[in-house]
């Protein structure tokens, strides 16, 4: 991503409202007269807005009424409008409130973008057009989830895309801040509609958040994380119709850590995974065209694994989220065409992970948390581990109690149980 235009614009303040922060017309009208309120103290403001309420699904739903397979092109010409629609409503409700406001769509906001249809990824943003309304003391509202590719195509930016539009604009400029508003309070150390002793964190390192994300944290999307990481963008997510704090996602300095606190700050889940596996009998390795083709199509795989087959061959398995299995597996079989072998797919599985900071360096704690879920009967598979974060997959009717489960045992519930002894690593 390369920036086009002047100096740092420290004064402008971007925020993003997701579509449950905007379903109906009375909550569409609450957000302008937050943004509204923001605008007249003297800030300038981008928002970026997500499609209302149920409109992606309810888009896709008509898109498969006609078509249950259309292409990319076409799909993502559909699925924009619903962004393009919520900035034209929300412009006019600040105008209507005499708020001098535009509304642009990823096209006119200057986002370029590359990649397949669905997954598109921004690769710069030309922030000229953006400047000048700013200038013009105009209120800006961008269309999230979407840009323009360089023969002028629409393509989205794939599930939580306007996360990634808000932080794509703050870096390119140069706020150094971004605000990501939706129908949760922050960040909390568990999925709280499956933990209900899950507590709020106030502020997150932006790294930790990352694999958070990644992970299956479904408070924001996992690129745009990465890119805050990247720019140096601090987040503030928090619930649109709050005046709490919400949660702080930034690079921490190192000050506050102190070596007997647990390095687990909190377990995440993701149910919309499967697990992939080819199987050769003979060779060559096949493991560098399964990686080209997941690069070409910009689809992230983590757990994977390469073994060699004890009667030749190899086996690669990987975890990689169900909108991808029939592609992944299509591509596999292609490789296995011309070869002895098979794909395998095992869809009744979900992945669960403690997420922290210097988790290799620890390895009591992925011994805990093996020990914790075996225990109480859970079958774990497949495992990864990085400094900061292990995983695990286990089957997907028991991925909610291995949560609690992993929850209970790091004593995430509050932050006395957190820095209790019995947190600590056991001898």
């Amino acid at each position: 991503m390369t920036t086009q235009g002047s100096g740092p614009t420290g004064d402008v303040v971007v925020q993003k409202f997701g579509g449950s922060s905007l379903a109906t017309m009375s909550q569409v009208r609450q957000v302008a007269d937050r943004v509204g309120a923001l605008a007249r103290s003297g800030r300038r403001v981008v928002v970026v807005v997500s499609a209302q309420g149920d409109t992606t699904d309810e888009l896709i739903g008509r898109a498969d009424a006609v078509n249950p397979h259309p292409a990319g092109h076409e799909l993502d010409q559909l699925l924009a409008t619903g962004e393009t629609a919520s900035a034209a409503l929300m412009a006019m409700a600040l105008q209507r409130d005499g708020l001098a406001a535009t509304a642009l769509s990823g096209s006119r906001s200057g986002i370029l973008a590359t990649g397949p249809h669905g997954a598109g990824i921004i690769v710069a943003i030309d922030t000229e057009q953006l400047r000048s309304l700013l200038d013009a003391g105009r209120t800006v509202v961008v269309a999230g989830f979407q840009g323009v590719t360089a023969e002028g195509d629409i393509i989205t930016l794939g599930r939580g895309g306007s996360d990634t539009t808000a932080v794509a604009i703050a870096a390119e400029l140069r706020s150094g801040h971004c605000e990501i508003y939706s129908d949760v309070p922050g960040v909390f150390t568990a999925d709280p509609r499956v933990v209900p002793a899950a507590r709020l964190m106030p502020d997150i390192d932006i790294d930790v958040m990352t694999e958070m994300a990644f992970a299956g944290a479904r408070v924001m999307h996992s690129r745009a994380v990465e890119l805050a990481a990247l720019y140096d963008v601090d987040i503030l997510v928090g619930r649109s119709t709050s005046t709490e704090t919400g949660t702080r996602i930034h690079r921490r300095d190192g000050s506050d850590m102190l070596e007997d606190r647990t390095p687990v700050i909190a377990v995440v889940h993701d149910a919309d995974i499967a697990r992939v596996t080819l199987r050769t009998h003979d060779t060559p390795d096949p493991s560098p065209a399964v990686f080209q083709f997941l690069a070409r199509e910009s689809i992230p795989a983590d757990m994977a694994t390469v073994s060699p087959e004890p009667g030749g061959g190899y086996s690669i398995g990987l975890t990689v989220h169900r909108s991808h299995v029939a592609d992944v597996s299509r591509s596999f079989r292609d490789l296995t065409a011309a070869r002895r072998g098979g794909v395998e797919v095992e869809d009744k599985v979900a992945k669960v992970s403690i997420v922290g900071q210097g988790l290799l360096s620890r390895p009591e704690y992925a011994s805990r948390m093996l020990a914790s879920l075996v225990g109480s009967g859970i079958n774990a598979r497949s495992l990864s581990a990085s400094q900061l974060r292990v995983s695990v997959t286990v089957p997907s009717g028991e991925a909610v109690r291995a949560v609690g489960l992993l929850h209970d045992e790091f004593g995430l519930g509050t932050e006395a149980d957190a820095m209790a002894p019995s947190a600590a690593p056991r001898p």
